[in-house]
C-alpha cells in the first residue's frame, strides 16, 4: 500500500490526517489514551513533549551561513509577515471578544485563532512553489522561516497588543529548545543533518496528539469559519508580502504570495499557549480546528495564486520587451535574393 504518497497528495496532509484521526479517537473513544496508558496514552496526551523535540530540531536546520541574497529575501518575508499578524491581532482584539464569537456564522472566531493562523508560514510549501516558480535564492529564502515556528512569536503579539500577558520566564522557556537546537545545528554540521532529518518524521506525532484534543463536532461547527480565515490569511498577509518583495527583496512578488500561507505546525500554537494562559483553554479546541482548516485552504489555493500570478508576470514582461525592441527595417527587394 502507498499509504505516504496517497497522504501527500493531500496539502499539508503529513499534519491534517494524523490530526483527523486523533479527532476520531477523542471522538468516539475519548477515554482511549488512560484506559490503555502508559506509551499510548504518551502518544495520545503528549503534545509538549513531542512538539519540544521538534521545535529543538527545527532550531538545528537554520544555518546562519547562508548567502546574503538569500538572508535579505528571508528577513522581509518574516519580518513582513509577523507585522501584519501584529496589525491584524491588534484590529481584531478591537472588535472581537476576549473569549470570542458565540453565536453566528462566525462562532468560535478567537483573537487566538486570528493571530496563531496568520503569524507562521508554511515552509514547505514555499520552497515547493518557489523550487518551481522562482530563483534558486527565493527557494531558499526558508532558511529564516523557521524562527516563525512554535509560539514565541505568537506570545510575542499577543502579549504586545495586549490581548494577553505572558511572564518573562515563559518566553524563555517557550524558546529555549529553539534556541540550544540552533547552536548546536551551526556549530557541527552533522548535527544539523541528525537533527534535520527528525523535523518531519514528528509531524504526524504531534499532529495525532493535537487531534486528541479536538472533538469533530467542533471541527464541522468551525468549518465556514475556517475557510474564511484562510482566505482572510491569503488576502491580509499576501498583498503586503507581495509588495514588500518587490520593492524590498527585489522580487518580481511571487515568492510574497508564495509565503502567504499558514503552517501546518501552526495548528499546535493554541494548545500551547491555552497551556500557559488558563483563560484560553475555551478557546483552544474552536482555535486549533479553524487554524487546521485555514492551513488546508491555503495549502491548496496559494499554489494555484503563484502559478497565475507568475504566468502573468511573465506574459506582461514578454510583451514589454517586444514592444521596448527596435522596430526591425524591412528587406529592399534587391536585397531579398541571394
Amino acid at each position: 500500500m502507498k499509504l505516504k504518497k496517497a497522504i501527500d497528495r493531500i496539502p499539508g496532509g503529513l499534519m491534517l490526517v494524523p490530526l483527523l484521526l486523533g479527532a476520531c479517537v477523542h471522538t468516539f473513544a475519548p477515554g482511549a489514551g488512560k484506559y490503555f496508558g502508559s506509551f499510548t496514552n504518551g502518544l495520545i496526551a503528549g503534545t509538549v513533549p513531542i512538539l519540544a523535540v521538534w521545535f529543538f530540531c527545527m532550531g538545528a536546520t537554520i544555518d546562519l551561513r547562508a548567502t546574503g541574497t538569500v538572508l535579505r529575501k528571508s528577513g522581509t518575508l518574516l519580518v513582513t509577515k509577523m507585522i501584519v499578524a501584529w496589525i491584524a491581532t491588534l484590529i481584531a482584539a478591537r472588535f472581537i471578544p476576549v473569549d470570542g464569537i458565540k453565536t453566528g456564522l462566525f462562532a468560535g472566531l478567537s483573537v487566538l485563532a486570528i493571530t496563531t493562523s496568520m503569524d507562521m508560514t508554511n515552509g514547505g510549501l514555499y520552497a515547493a512553489v518557489m523550487q518551481q516558480y522562482g530563483t534558486k535564492e527565493e527557494a531558499g529564502a526558508f532558511v529564516l522561516m523557521s524562527v516563525e515556528s512554535g509560539p514565541l512569536v505568537s506570545m510575542i503579539i499577543l502579549g504586545a497588543t495586549g490581548v494577553a500577558f505572558f511572564e518573562p520566564r515563559l518566553f524563555v522557556g517557550a524558546v529555549l529548545p529553539f534556541l540550544v537546537g540552533f547552536v548546536l545545528g551551526n556549530l557541527d554540521h552533522d548535527l544539523r543533518e541528525l537533527f534535520g532529518r527528525c523535523v518531519h518524521p514528528l509531524i504526524p506525532f504531534f499532529g495525532f496528539a493535537l487531534g486528541n484534543g479536538i472533538d469533530l463536532n467542533v471541527i464541522v461547527a468551525s468549518g465556514f469559519s475556517g475557510v474564511v480565515l484562510g482566505l482572510g490569511v491569503i488576502v491580509v498577509t499576501g498583498i503586503p508580502l507581495i509588495l514588500a518583495d518587490r520593492w524590498i527583496a527585489g522580487g518580481n512578488g511571487a515568492a510574497g504570495l508564495a509565503a502567504s500561507s499558514t503552517a501546518g505546525a501552526a495548528v499546535a500554537n493554541p494548545a500551547i499557549i491555552g497551556e500557559m494562559i488558563p483563560s484560553f483553554k475555551p478557546l483552544v479546541p474552536a482555535a486549533t480546528a479553524m487554524v487546521a482548516t485555514a492551513c488546508l485552504v491555503t495549502a491548496i489555493l496559494v499554489p494555484i495564486l503563484t502559478a497565475l500570478w507568475v504566468r502573468r508576470r511573465s506574459a506582461r514582461d514578454a510583451l514589454l520587451q517586444e514592444l521596448m525592441e527596435p522596430p526591425v527595417p524591412p528587406v529592399a527587394g534587391r536585397d531579398a535574393h541571394v
